[in-house]
């Protein structure tokens, strides 16, 4: 009995680390996506760096704030 409580015990100890470097991807993908888009945004209307600046700190908040999310529900579950 007290095996499988130990290795539930690691598998959510795990997932939790597993869902936070899921997120650490998450917001690197997001950025670099947000601010190569804004980069052509800026190349075609000839508007230097303010939708490359715009979109990546859109991306980096959103994400950011979809986390907070997750983790706030994920807290209620515990």
């Amino acid at each position: 009995m007290l095996a499988t409580h130990k290795t539930h015990q690691d598998r959510k100890m795990y997932s939790a680390i597993f869902m936070l470097s899921s997120w650490g991807f998450v917001i690197v993908i997001a950025s670099f996506l947000f601010l190569y888009a804004g980069h052509k945004l800026d190349e075609l209307l000839g508007t230097s760096p303010n939708f490359m600046f715009g979109l990546f700190f859109l991306a980096i908040f959103a994400c950011i704030g979809r986390l907070y999310q997750d983790a706030w529900l994920k807290r209620k579950d515990v």
